[in-house]
C-alpha cells in the first residue's frame, strides 16, 4: 500500500495544479463546464489533463426550447446543396446520439450538420445523461457526472416511492341520449407517468385548471407532441384507438373526458403516479393537565401540506389510504406532590374515580336536501367529568388519545322522484287525425305516485295522431279531443301543481258556481310558493317571483238552463261561454248512441250512427244547443242486410 501510494503521488507531481472552471456551455437546463492543467514532466504524464463537471442546473423556462432544436435551427440561414432548409432535430440515434443530425421541415431528408452537439446537449429526450466533447456520458437525478443514482416513480431523487400512490383503473363509457360526453378521470396536479389508452368509437379531450384557477380545454384533433399549460403531451390517434401519454410531472390538474362519437361502447384503461402532498406530522407533547400531583399529556398528528409547507384540514389527508394517521401517545407528568399549601390536583387521569376526558356530541341537524343525496352535521366537543359527576367542556388535545367523531355524514342518498309516463291512449278517432292521451305520474325512488317533480321537466300528456284508415266524410280540421275517462284523468293530472323549490304558481281549489241556473262564474286564489327542502315547509312569495304565465283565477261555469228560459245569449255572455274559457267543453259533449235501424231489410242497407248531446257528469240527454262549443263527430254508415231477398 505504501508502494502504491507513493506511485500516485510521483504521477500526480508530473502535473501542474488544475485550473479554473470554464463558463457553463448552457446558462439552463443543465450544462457542462471544464478545468485544465499541464504536464510538467518531458514524458508523458499519465492521466487525463481534462475534466468535466456539471452547471447551470435549473430547469429552462418553456419558451426556451429545446437545446438540440436550437442547434439545428442554426444551420437554416446557410445553404446545403444551393438550398435553404428549416431544419428539426432527429433524436434518439441509437448509434451515435451526441452528433447533429437534423431533418428538412416537410421532406425526408435527414443529414449529419456536425459531428458533435455543443456539450450540455441531452443524449437522450428522457434522460439526463449528456454529451461532452462528442461523447455521451452517464448523469445521475442528482445532476452529478459518473453518478448512478435515478429517481423513483415519484420523481423524488433516490427516493424510496413513499411519496406517491399508484393510481390504476379502467373506465367504460354508458350511452345515454341526454349525455354527450363524461368524465373518465380526474388527474391532480404533480402527477406522473400519465398513460391512458381508448378503445372504441369515442374520442378523449383534455379540460386542465390551474393553481391559479386559470381552466382550458384541448380538443386532440390530431395526433402530436405539444403544451398543454407547460406540460408535455404526447398523442396518438389511430382509427379504432387513441394513446395518451403524460411524463409529467403535471403542471395543473388535469381532467380526461371522453366525448361519444359511435353507438358501439368503449373502454379507456388509465394508470398514473399521483402525489401524496399531504403527510401526517407527529406534533410533541401537549403541556401537562396538572401542575402537580400527577397529570397527563399528548401527542397528536397534523395533517401537513408539502406544497405550502403549513398545516391543513385532516380531511386532506384522510383522502390518501396509505396515510395512517399515527395514534396519540399518552405519558404521566408532574408526578411531584403538591405542596400542602397551595397545592391542587387539577386531574387524577389513572384514578378509577376520574374517567378520562371524553368526546360528546349534539344531534344531527335536518338533511340539508330531501333527496339525492344531502348532508347533515353536528358538534362534538371534549368534556371532562370531574369527581361529583359535573361535566364542563376542555381542550381538544385532551381527547386526541382516541379518535374524534365525524361531524358531518351523509343523508337522503335515494334517488329525487320522477317523472313516469304511461302507455298512451288509443286514437280518439276511429279515421283521420285525432288526439291520444297519457297519464304521466310523479313517482318517488320507492316505486309510489308522490310530489315533489319539477313542472318544467314534467312530459306532456297530450299528441296529435292519425289513423291511417280514409275516412267517409272529409277529415275535421282540428283533432277531436278525448272522451271519458282518459281526458279527464289526464287533465286532473296536467292541472295539479306541487309545491317544489323553484318559485312556482300553486293555484287552490275553484269555488262552487255563482248562479244556480244559467251563465255564472267561478273564482280561486292563485299563490306564488316555495318548498324550503331544509325545513321541508312551503312558504308564500310575492307574485312577481314566480315566472311564466299565471294561471286563471276566474272562469264561467253554466248549471244548465233556468225554468221558462230560452238557451239565447248575448254576446258577452257568448263570448264569455264559448270563446274565452270554453267551458262547456268539459260539461257537455257529443257521443254515438247506436245505429239507426236498416234502410232494407234484405238485399243490402244502410245504417247511420245516432249522435246525441250528453252530459258528461249525469250521463242524461241534453238540448243539443249545451254542445255547440265541441265539434260535432263525423256521420258514420255501415252496411246491414247483406242476405239476398228471397225471390217473388
Amino acid at each position: 500500500s505504501s508502494r502504491t501510494a507513493r506511485s500516485e503521488e510521483d504521477r500526480d507531481s508530473l502535473w501542474d495544479a488544475w485550473g479554473s472552471w470554464s463558463e457553463c456551455s448552457r446558462t439552463c437546463g443543465g450544462g457542462a463546464s471544464y478545468s485544465l492543467r499541464r504536464c510538467l514532466s518531458s514524458k508523458t504524464c499519465e492521466g487525463r489533463n481534462i475534466r468535466y463537471r456539471t452547471c447551470s442546473n435549473v430547469d429552462c423556462p418553456p419558451e426556451a426550447g429545446d437545446f438540440r432544436a436550437q442547434q439545428c435551427s442554426a444551420h437554416n440561414d446557410v445553404k446545403y446543396q444551393g438550398q435553404f432548409y428549416e431544419w428539426l432535430p432527429v433524436s434518439n440515434d441509437p448509434d451515435n446520439p451526441c452528433s447533429l443530425k437534423c431533418q428538412a421541415r416537410g421532406a425526408a431528408l435527414v443529414v449529419e450538420l456536425a459531428p458533435k452537439v455543443l456539450d450540455g446537449t441531452r443524449c437522450y429526450t428522457e434522460s439526463l445523461d449528456m454529451c461532452i466533447s462528442g461523447l455521451c456520458q452517464i448523469v445521475g437525478c442528482d445532476r452529478q457526472l459518473g453518478s448512478t443514482v435515478k429517481e423513483d416513480n415519484c420523481g423524488v431523487c433516490n427516493g424510496d416511492g413513499s411519496t406517491c400512490r399508484l393510481v390504476r383503473g379502467q373506465y367504460k363509457s354508458q350511452l345515454s341520449a341526454n349525455k354527450l360526453d363524461d368524465t373518465v378521470v380526474a388527474i391532480p396536479y404533480g402527477s406522473r407517468q400519465v398513460r391512458l389508452v381508448l378503445k372504441g368509437p369515442d374520442h378523449l379531450y383534455l379540460e386542465t385548471k390551474t393553481l391559479q384557477g386559470v381552466k382550458s380545454e384541448n380538443s386532440l384533433s390530431s395526433t402530436g407532441s405539444f403544451l398543454v399549460d407547460n406540460s408535455s403531451i404526447d398523442f396518438q390517434k389511430f382509427p379504432d384507438k387513441e394513446i395518451l401519454r403524460i411524463p409529467g410531472p403535471l403542471t395543473a390538474d388535469f381532467t380526461i373526458k371522453i366525448r361519444y362519437a359511435g353507438a358501439a361502447d368503449s373502454s379507456v384503461q388509465f394508470i398514473f403516479y399521483q402525489p401524496i402532498i399531504h403527510r401526517w406530522r407527529e406534533t410533541d407533547f401537549f403541556p401537562c393537565s396538572a401542575s402537580c400531583g400527577g397529570g397527563y399529556q399528548l401527542t397528536s398528528a397534523e395533517c401537513f401540506d408539502l406544497r405550502s409547507n403549513r398545516v391543513v384540514a385532516d380531511q386532506y389527508c384522510h383522502y390518501y389510504p396509505e396515510n395512517i394517521k399515527p395514534k396519540p401517545k399518552l405519558q404521566e407528568c408532574n408526578l411531584d406532590p403538591c405542596p400542602a399549601s397551595d397545592g391542587y390536583k387539577q386531574i387524577m387521569p389513572y384514578d378509577l374515580y376520574h374517567p378520562l376526558p371524553r368526546w360528546e356530541s349534539t344531534p344531527w341537524t335536518a338533511c340539508s336536501s330531501s333527496c339525492g343525496g344531502g348532508i347533515q352535521s353536528r358538534s362534538v366537543s371534549c368534556v371532562e367529568e370531574d369527581i361529583q359527576g359535573h361535566i364542563s367542556p376542555v381542550e381538544e388535545w385532551k381527547c386526541m388519545y382516541t379518535p374524534k367523531m365525524p361531524i358531518v355524514q351523509p343523508c337522503n342518498i335515494f334517488d329525487c322522484p320522477k317523472w313516469l309516463a304511461q302507455e298512451w291512449s288509443p286514437c280518439t278517432v276511429t279515421c283521420g287525425q285525432g288526439l291520444r292521451y297519457r297519464v304521466v305520474l310523479c313517482i318517488d325512488h320507492r316505486g309510489m305516485h308522490t310530489g315533489g317533480c319539477s313542472p318544467k321537466t314534467k312530459p306532456h300528456i297530450k299528441e296529435e295522431c292519425i289513423v291511417p284508415t280514409p275516412c267517409y266524410k272529409p277529415k275535421e280540421k282540428l283533432p277531436v279531443e278525448a272522451k271519458l275517462p282518459w281526458y279527464k284523468q289526464a287533465q286532473e293530472l296536467e292541472e295539479g301543481a306541487v309545491v317544489s323549490e323553484e318559485p312556482s304558481f300553486i293555484p287552490e281549489a275553484w269555488s262552487t258556481c255563482s248562479v244556480t241556473c244559467g251563465v255564472g262564474s267561478q273564482v280561486r286564489l292563485v299563490k306564488c310558493q316555495v318548498l324550503l327542502s331544509f325545513s321541508q315547509s312551503v312558504a308564500d312569495l310575492p307574485i312577481d317571483e314566480c315566472e311564466g304565465p299565471k294561471p286563471v283565477s276566474q272562469r264561467a261555469c253554466y248549471s244548465g238552463p233556468c225554468s221558462g228560459e230560452a238557451t239565447e245569449y248575448t254576446p258577452e255572455e257568448t263570448e264569455l261561454l264559448y270563446g274565452s274559457l270554453q267551458e262547456f267543453d268539459e260539461l257537455y259533449d257529443w257521443e254515438y248512441e247506436g245505429f239507426t235501424q236498416c234502410s232494407e231489410s234484405c238485399g243490402g242497407g244502410v245504417q247511420e250512427a245516432v249522435v246525441t248531446c250528453l252530459n258528461k257528469q249525469t250521463r242524461e240527454t241534453a238540448d243539443e244547443t249545451l254542445c255547440v262549443t265541441s265539434r260535432r263527430p263525423p256521420q258514420l254508415l255501415k252496411a246491414c242486410s247483406l242476405d239476398p231477398c228471397p225471390p217473388r
